[in-house]
């Protein structure tokens, strides 16, 4: 084993802390939380990207715990609100953008990490994401959250279904779609929060339930503990970012950060490839 590596199996501490960090402003910004676990391991040579798939998708789930963990607290108020405010009207258009990522992450969660996963796929879902974001973010500016119909509901849940490829990102699509349909960028970026919560409370939860069922080896487990903390206070130091985002500001720049990652993606795969002839 190389100098300075972890055992096979293992983790290091300092790479769970480092993925925990970056995992909770790349969750609340358009630009793909689980592309950004996935690559950045990959494009460093760390360990991380040697475990087995199971423990990657475990950590993933740790991480994710500790991001809605945050966003509970600090979207306390606002879910407060919706709570209070709840209606008939709200619930179904809840119902309706919860059952599209539903069905399809229940039923195709594995094939889809292990086959659009990898590096070469991550970079297409970045890069499509982005041009489509740079797209949508064109149109005019014409409606409000309050304006919402059963349609626009669907269309963000099948956003947020999309979005189960890793490298789309939740976040960006749902904001593609909302723009689409004429929704300010305030809007948008509240509807997105909006239709989030309860997807990410139920992914979380079921990735918890399948993950307490398998066990998690003692090897990793302070490295697990490690990333969730890491994430839980890098997501409650980034709620800034909401208010960034929020702001009549064009989703451009996430658009090109995200093409550039995806391009730095395949041309490290097209290097490789060269020097493997």
């Amino acid at each position: 084993m190389s100098p300075g590596r972890a055992a096979p199996g293992r983790m290091r501490i300092s790479h769970a802390l480092a993925l925990g960090g970056l995992h909770g402003p790349a969750e609340l910004l358009p630009i793909s939380s689980s592309g950004h676990v996935a690559v950045v391991p990959w494009l460093f040579s760390w360990d991380y990207a040697e475990l087995d798939d199971d423990l990657r998708k475990s950590f993933e789930v740790a991480l994710h715990a500790g991001t809605a963990a945050a966003l509970l607290i600090t979207l306390r108020g606002e879910i407060l609100e919706t709570l209070r405010s709840a209606s008939p009207r709200l619930a179904t258009l809840l119902m309706l953008s919860f059952i599209p990522p539903a069905i399809v992450g229940y039923g195709l969660e594995g094939p889809i990490e292990r086959r659009l996963g990898t590096p070469p796929t991550i970079a297409v879902g970045l890069i499509a994401g982005g041009l489509v974001m740079a797209l949508a973010d064109r149109e005019p500016q014409r409606r409000g959250a309050g304006e919402a119909t059963p349609l626009d509901a669907l269309l963000l849940g099948i956003a947020q279904a999309c979005a189960l490829m890793p490298g789309v990102s939740r976040n960006g699509a749902t904001l593609a779609a909302a723009r689409m349909r004429g929704f300010t960028r305030t809007e948008a970026n509240r509807l997105s929060r909006q239709v989030a919560l309860p997807v990410i409370a139920g992914a979380t939860l079921l990735k918890g339930a399948r993950l307490r069922r398998r066990g998690l080896p003692p090897r990793v487990r302070r490295a697990f503990v490690a990333g969730a903390g890491a994430s839980f206070v890098s997501t409650l130091g980034s709620t800034w970012l909401i208010s960034q985002v929020e702001r009549d500001r064009s989703l451009l720049p996430y658009a090109i950060y995200r093409v550039a990652l995806g391009s730095m993606v395949l041309c490290r795969l097209a290097h490789v490839s060269k020097c493997n002839r």
